[in-house]
C-alpha cells in the first residue's frame, strides 16, 4: 500500500504544473492594439524623418549637428531658380551662355564647354537629374552675375526659411573651397554646411512653395541634347520610375519621386528623399553614410519606419467648428459675437495604437482692439495651437460669417443699454 504523498512532493508537483503551464502560454502569439516600431539603428552620421505637409518630425539623429552636405545644397539653388520663373524675372526658354568657370568646374555634369548655350529648362533638367555644378553655376551666373552674388541669395533665402544659424553657402554647387579654386568666393568665408534639419526644412519650403519641382526630380532619364548618344541617368536610385529598370529596381521605392543626392569626400555620401503614399508625404535626410549604395539602404529604413508606424489623423478639417471657441466678441458690428473656424486642415501623424488625447489644443483670440468690424467670412480673427509630442503646430481661426459695421444709432442705443447693465451690476455688487 502506497503512503501518502508528503508536503514536499504535492508543492514539488504544484510548481512543475504552473511553470509548464507559463511556458505554454508564453509560446502562444500575443495581440497588442498598440505597434511598437523596432529601434532604428541606422549607419549614418545624422538623419530625420519630417511630415511633409506639417514640419512634423518623427524621428530624429544627431539632427542639429552641420555636416558638409555636398549637393544636396543643390536644392537651395533649385529653390531660387523657380522662385524667379515664378515670378517672372526668369522664363524657361531663357537663354544661357556657360562661362570659363562653368564649363571647367569639376564633379557631377561635365556636360557643358566654355561658350555653349542652353536654355534655362535644359539646364534645370541637368542640375535636377544629373546632379550638374556645370548647370548651377551657368544658372547661378545668369540669375546674380556672380555665383558669389547667387550664394548671398542663398544665405539671405536660408534665413527667410528659419534654417540654423549653421546653414551656410559659399556656392550654387555644394563643392567644397578647395574644389573649385580660383572661383572660390572672396567674400564669403567657411564651406557650405547644413544640418540634417537644415536639409528636411529647405525640402520642407521647396516642396511646398514649389512642388512643381518634382516633374523634373522624378525623371529617371533623359538625353540633355537631342543628338546625345547617351542619356543622363539620375543618381536617385530610388526612384519609383527605376522599377522597371534591370540595374535599378532593387532599390526602386513605392511613391518615391526626389529629391537630392550629395556627395563628397569630405560629405561622404548623403540623400534628401521624399515619398509620398495614401496621402502621407514623408520627407527623409540621411548624411555621411559610407557608400552610394548606403545612402539608399538607410533612407528606406527611415521611410519604412514612418509610413508602417504613423497613420495620419486630420485634428480639424478646414471649416470645422471649434470646440474651445465657439465665437468671438466684436465691437462695432451689427453682431456683438461672430461665430469662428478652423482656416484650414491640419493633420498630424499619430504613432499607431497612441491615444489621441495626447493632443493638447488651444484657442486664442486677437486681442478686442483687433477684433473691429467690419469683418468678412474667412478673415482671421484668432490662432488654434496644437501640441503634440513635445511639438506645437497652428493655424488661423475665421470668421465663419459676416459681420458689417453698425449704423451710428444702432450703436448709440446699444451703448445706453451696455450703461444701464453696467451700471445695474455695479449696485449689485455693492450689496
Amino acid at each position: 500500500m502506497k503512503k501518502g504523498l508528503t508536503w514536499y512532493q504535492i508543492m514539488t508537483r504544484i510548481l512543475t504544473v504552473s511553470l509548464i503551464a507559463v511556458m505554454i502560454l508564453t509560446s502562444l502569439p500575443v495581440q497588442s492594439h498598440a505597434q511598437t516600431a523596432a529601434p532604428l539603428e541606422l549607419e549614418a552620421n545624422s538623419a530625420i524623418l519630417m511630415d511633409a505637409s506639417t514640419g512634423q518630425v518623427i524621428y530624429e539623429m544627431n539632427a542639429d549637428v552641420a555636416l558638409p552636405p555636398a549637393s544636396m545644397a543643390k536644392m537651395m539653388t533649385e529653390y531660387i531658380v523657380m522662385e524667379k520663373i515664378k515670378s517672372g524675372e526668369l522664363k524657361w526658354d531663357d537663354m544661357v551662355t556657360a562661362s570659363r568657370y562653368a564649363g571647367s568646374v569639376i564633379g557631377s555634369g561635365g556636360l557643358l564647354a566654355e561658350g555653349d548655350t542652353h536654355t534655362v529648362k535644359d539646364l534645370f533638367h541637368s542640375v535636377t537629374i544629373y546632379s550638374g555644378n556645370d548647370a548651377s553655376v551657368a544658372l547661378a551666373e545668369k540669375i546674380a552675375g556672380t555665383e558669389e552674388n547667387f550664394a548671398h541669395m542663398m544665405n539671405e533665402k536660408a534665413r527667410e526659411m528659419g534654417l540654423s544659424d549653421e546653414a551656410h553657402f559659399i556656392n550654387a554647387t555644394g563643392l567644397n573651397r578647395a574644389d573649385i579654386g580660383e572661383f572660390a568666393p572672396q567674400g564669403i568665408e567657411g564651406e557650405t554646411m547644413l544640418s540634417a534639419r537644415d536639409s528636411a526644412l529647405l525640402a520642407y519650403h521647396i516642396l511646398k512653395d514649389h512642388k512643381d519641382v518634382l516633374e523634373f526630380t522624378k525623371i529617371p532619364r533623359k538625353k540633355f541634347r537631342e543628338t546625345d548618344t547617351s542619356e543622363m541617368v539620375n543618381w536617385n536610385w530610388m526612384l519609383e520610375g527605376f522599377k522597371d529598370s534591370v540595374s535599378l529596381k532593387s532599390y526602386a521605392y513605392e511613391g518615391l519621386d526626389g529629391l537630392k543626392t550629395g556627395h563628397t569626400r569630405e560629405a561622404g555620401y548623403c540623400f534628401t528623399g521624399t515619398a509620398e503614399r495614401n496621402g502621407v508625404r514623408l520627407i527623409s535626410v540621411v548624411m555621411g553614410t559610407a557608400g552610394e549604395r548606403e545612402r539608399f539602404v538607410e533612407t528606406r529604413k527611415l521611410l519604412d519606419y514612418g509610413f508602417n508606424n504613423f497613420d495620419k489623423l486630420t485634428v480639424y478639417a478646414e471649416g470645422d467648428g471649434l470646440d474651445e471657441l465657439q465665437s468671438v466678441k466684436m465691437s462695432k458690428g451689427v453682431k456683438t459675437t461672430v461665430p469662428v473656424e478652423a482656416g484650414s486642415e491640419l493633420s498630424l501623424l499619430i504613432r499607431k495604437g497612441a491615444d489621441s488625447e495626447e493632443i493638447v489644443k488651444e484657442a486664442i483670440p486677437l486681442p478686442e482692439s483687433e477684433l473691429v468690424a467690419p469683418i468678412a467670412k474667412g478673415d482671421k480673427v484668432g490662432t488654434l495651437k496644437v501640441s503634440y509630442d513635445g511639438q506645437e503646430f497652428s493655424i488661423d481661426i475665421v470668421a465663419a460669417e459676416d459681420n458689417n459695421k453698425a449704423g451710428w444709432m444702432r450703436l448709440f442705443f446699444r451703448g445706453i443699454k451696455d450703461f444701464f447693465i453696467n451700471l445695474g451690476t455695479g449696485i449689485k455688487n455693492l450689496f
